[in-house]
């Protein structure tokens, strides 16, 4: 027979939820939360793209001449520069996310390591 009775009112889940599912779930939160603004930056990146190039196709539709080649193609450089321009804020922004991914990252695991050592103190003594 078992002689072993487990009484779940005297199970105490404090500990289990500080020292994992909590920092878990904190961490779930914080991936999260990155994922949806990396995903919408992406989002944004991809229509101002795809906007660029219909723009450039219709200015294209629009040549009739010389004169009109020789304008589409001044045009072309500027759109050149605009996309650049735009590839760069684009890369800023996705670095950016990932710096403040990774600091607040290091900042959960630094309270959750803080908040284990108190809780083994408190359970040593």
């Amino acid at each position: 027979m078992n002689n072993f009775n487990f009484d779940p009112k005297q199970f105490d889940t404090k500990q289990i939820e500080s020292m994992m599912f909590g920092p878990a779930r904190a961490y779930a939160a914080l991936s999260v939360d990155f994922t949806e603004k990396l995903v919408n930056a992406q989002l944004d990146a991809s229509k101002a793209y795809a906007d660029n190039g219909l723009a450039q196709l219709r200015s294209l539709m629009n040549v009739k001449d010389a004169e009109g080649l020789r304008s589409y193609m001044e045009g072309q450089q500027q759109a050149a520069q605009d996309l650049a321009e735009r590839l760069k804020k684009d890369a800023e922004k996705v670095v950016s996310l990932q710096q403040e991914f990774v600091q607040q990252g290091q900042k959960l695991t630094e309270e959750n390591v803080k908040q284990a050592q108190q809780t083994t103190a408190k359970t040593a003594k």
